[in-house]
């Protein structure tokens, strides 16, 4: 066998899981409104164990339907009529071999207080009134998320809307925390023990719907993690002071499910042994690493069958859940650690994405499971493509975080998570995995080899269309080789080198250096042609800026244009133009971001913008926000400040404008009414990310008719 100790199947507790791989918990928003596991959901973790994953761990579970609620479509464990639907979804696990556990949680302070409020009075009313989700969703969709964060609308909140339990008052605040400045109260002592009751209860529902065992959620900054935490419990009595006492209260329930459950039961926790205060500025703080073994060491003290270790919590979220930038297997010390203190199966994830990473980490002893999230989403057959050594035909997860930005966008609309990669994500029970073989050898025209054209011609090839993508360019990747120039940004190549061995090996022809015009594609004779045209650079029409010191994003990217040593102004703040201005920072260049917005890169997820800023910050990069530039010349660049109106000039050897794409759609007009089938996707249609694209692709290509 390739991957003899990735394949090899070990026990967690008296439970034999067929091979080291674990789908641990994530947030997809599949569940019913009410809490209910939904055929989506079902179909959802169905489709990762026919995938082969050996042990499935369900998203964060709530425990109680007052203080325990953080959004709309999260799974409860709260009351004996949620277990018929879980036995359900358990079934159709082990019907393909896999395990599966559920994850308890109570968010704490990391939440915010209206969910909790007005759980209540939303829950009732659908009862009575079906339709009212839909209009709850609908209202919600409207309210700007971001607004949330200031704190005088966390003041305004907190007049009418109940404050957030936790072990101290210690509300968030740090860093870019998503959930700032919300009303957070300490939990009274009657309080701790009702919650102490209904995980254990929680646990004994679980049991009852044949799930292999629960795992409880310690880590990312959540409740029993708050408790643990000498930042966030700040306790004076038995529940707080010294590490013994914080860690009571997960000592109790552990215990009380113990007793309740029986020793067949295993329970996991999941642990982050390190919250990394150090890397936003507060060195010294929150739980250590060496703290962090302690509290494993006890753990299996207390009689827990695994652990799963982690790090990191809301205000140190890039530690938990890393953007593009981190390294696969940066955390795994931290795994090892704790492996060499404890007895019980270690479970980790430290960023793996090959089977050969993680067949290395499993061999040198850093971990007994490899757990992976985000790689289960980009590729629910992860595990069965690596058991048969087709570890090239994996579509690895890139670290871009569409999937934690969606989570926190849909929120407020009630839709699921998405997977930039992976369209077929999170709709696993609408969408077949397959479609029929239709095409009948049908000659496709695909006119552009980025991420829309060759996801669309897979999706076409795999129907017996017979594809030809024609790319003008010398090689595949279109707007994501771009994307991947930026330092730091080479795992957008994955994709590319995905989309183009899935394309290749089923047959699809790409012919490069072949600039499509009308009677290109007609020589073809295309029973139906997409354009995946994608997008080109905005100039704007202002004095100087046809002048040679001034170009776009574009040529520094490819290495056309190349600086060092000079000052260079990178113009539009969007992540776009921090990325390229790092590339610059990187050259040897002294650069200055000027943006219109006040706020850097606003439409960005702000993982991915405070991972770049931080380092440009590093770099000495100088930010120039809420600047409109007016004209260039001279070498110099003349903004107005929008606050105040006054002018400034800004002296500098170059000008990179980093303002946005548009369309790039000269070729469908020109086509237009030539071919009877006739489809642009993508950036072709409208500028977008990642996912856009080959979400469009994805599913125009599977409406062909």
């Amino acid at each position: 066998m390739m991957y003899p100790n990735l394949f090899t199947p070990l026990n967690i507790g008296p439970v034999t899981i067929k091979n080291r791989l674990v789908m641990t918990a994530m947030c997809v928003g599949l569940a019913h409104h009410d809490g209910t596991v939904s055929d989506a959901l079902a179909a959802y973790y169905e489709e990762r164990a026919v995938g082969g994953t050996g042990l499935i761990i369900t998203e964060c579970t709530r425990v109680n339907e007052t203080d325990a609620v953080a959004y709309p479509s999260m799974l409860s464990m709260s009351h004996d009529r949620y277990i018929e639907p879980l036995r359900r979804a358990v079934e159709r696990v082990h019907a393909h071999g896999a395990k599966l556990f559920m994850q308890l949680y109570h968010p704490g302070r990391q939440n915010v207080t209206l969910f909790p409020t007005i759980w209540r009075f939303n829950e009732r009313m659908a009862r009575v009134f079906p339709p009212y989700w839909n209009l709850y969703f609908k209202a919600a969709g409207k309210f700007d998320a971001s607004a949330i964060d200031d704190p005088k609308t966390a003041k305004r909140m907190a007049k009418y809307t109940k404050p957030l339990l936790a072990p101290s008052a210690v509300p968030c605040g740090l860093a870019d925390n998503p959930v700032r400045n919300q009303s957070t109260v300490a939990m009274t002592l009657p309080q701790i023990k009702t919650l102490i009751d209904q995980f254990i209860a929680a646990a004994g529902r679980v049991k009852k719907a044949g799930a292999d065992g629960v795992e409880l959620h310690a880590a990312h900054g959540y409740l029993l993690q708050q408790f643990l935490s000498p930042y966030t419990n700040r306790r004076e009595d038995e529940y707080g002071g010294s590490l013994e006492n914080r860690m009571r209260f997960l000592r109790e329930i552990i215990e009380g499910i113990r007793r309740a459950c029986g020793p067949d039961f295993p329970i996991s926790v999941r642990l982050s042994v390190e919250e990394f205060y150090d890397t936003i500025g507060y060195p010294g703080q929150g739980i250590l690493l060496d703290e962090g073994v302690e509290i494993a060491k006890r753990l299996e003290d207390f009689g827990i069958d695994a652990l799963n270790v982690s790090s990191g919590n809301y205000d140190t979220a890039q530690t938990s859940c890393e953007p593009i930038s981190f390294t696969p297997g940066w955390r795994k010390y931290l795994a090892k650690a704790v492996k060499g203190q404890v007895g019980i199966p270690v479970i980790a994830a430290n960023l793996i994405r090959t089977p050969e990473q993680a067949e290395a980490q499993l061999a040198e002893g850093t971990q007994d499971f490899i757990a992976m999230g985000r790689p289960h989403l980009a590729d629910p057959h992860w595990a069965n493509k690596a058991m048969e050594g087709r570890g090239e035909d994996i579509n690895r997860c890139i670290c871009c975080l569409r999937c934690m930005e969606t989570f926190q966008e849909n929120i407020m609309n009630g839709r699921p998570v998405e997977c930039a990669v992976n369209p077929h994500a999170c709709r696993e029970s609408k969408i077949p995995r397959t479609m029929p073989k239709d095409g009948r050898c049908r000659p496709v025209v695909v006119v552009g080899a980025g991420p829309a054209g060759l996801t669309a011609a897979n999706e076409l090839a795999a129907r017996d269309f017979q594809v030809t993508v024609l790319e003008q360019g010398d090689a595949p990747g279109g707007q994501l080789r771009l994307a991947a120039a930026p330092p730091r940004k080479e795992k957008i190549d994955w994709f590319i080198q995905y989309l183009t061995h899935q394309a290749l090996r089923q047959g699809v022809t790409i012919r490069y250096g072949v600039r499509a015009t009308r009677e290109v594609i007609e020589s073809c004779r295309p029973y139906a042609v997409f354009l995946a045209t994608g997008a080109e650079p905005l100039a704007p029409k202002l004095p100087g800026t046809d002048l040679d010191m001034v170009t776009t994003v574009k040529p520094v990217l490819t290495g056309e244009r190349n600086y060092a040593g000079k000052d260079v102004a990178v113009v539009g703040s969007g992540l776009t133009g921090l990325e390229t201005a790092e590339l610059l920072v990187e050259q040897g260049n002294t650069v200055t971001v000027v943006g219109s917005p006040e706020k850097l890169a606003p439409e960005a997820f702000a993982v991915n913008t405070s991972d770049v800023v931080q380092r440009l910050k590093q770099g000495g990069v100088r930010f120039l926000t809420g600047r409109r530039l007016e004209r260039i010349g001279n070498g110099m660049l003349y903004l107005r400040r929008k606050r105040d109106g006054v002018q400034e000039e800004i002296k500098t050897d170059a000008a990179v404008l980093a303002i946005g794409v548009r369309s790039s759609n000269s070729l469908e007009k020109e086509c237009a009414g030539h071919f009877e089938r006739l489809y642009p996707i993508g950036d072709a249609i409208k500028p977008g990310r990642i996912g856009n694209a080959a979400r469009s692709a994805f599913e125009t290509a599977r409406a062909l008719r």
